[in-house]
């Protein structure tokens, strides 16, 4: 895990062992990048928990169509934004060991809403570029590990 002095969406400073932070299979003891059923797993957690309080908690009748409909997609892109811009990670992240860095200098809540946008458009996320990152991550200069 980072460190609690670290802020987030920043890598934790480099020590003896740790490399850089920027192996993608963590031999040298660095994050490794997920595996997309790992990544999958994370985002279906999150979105059935946006289901639920779009439903359970808001009440909002998501087969009524229209603008309801994508309800959940608002609170799903609400949770993203807000959990991962203060902590790193979403609900999901957490239960699946995964913490979103920043990988390219910039605002790191900008690039979270980038991220976020490109997430909900759905295709960035699953397409994949040769280090097994998301196009959503590569764009928004962010990369998902697991620490």
């Amino acid at each position: 895990m980072v460190p609690a002095s670290a802020r987030p969406g920043q890598p934790p400073e480099p020590g003896p062992t740790s490399g850089n932070g920027s192996s993608d299979d963590g031999a040298d003891g660095g994050p490794r990048t997920p595996t997309f059923l790992r990544r999958f797993g994370a985002v279906l957690v999150d979105w059935l928990l946006c289901q639920l309080i779009t439903v359970g908690l808001l009440g909002v009748d998501t087969t009524a169509g229209g603008g309801a409909a994508f309800a959940p997609l608002a609170v799903f892109a609400a949770e993203n934004i807000l959990l991962v811009s203060l902590t790193g990670s979403t609900i999901g992240h957490r239960l699946f060991g995964m913490q979103v860095w920043q990988v390219r200098p910039g605002p790191f809540p900008f690039q979270v809403v980038v991220r976020t946008a490109l997430l909900c458009l759905f295709v960035p996320a699953v397409l994949t570029s040769r280090d097994g990152r998301g196009f959503h991550d590569v764009w928004a200069g962010t990369r998902i590990v697991r620490p």
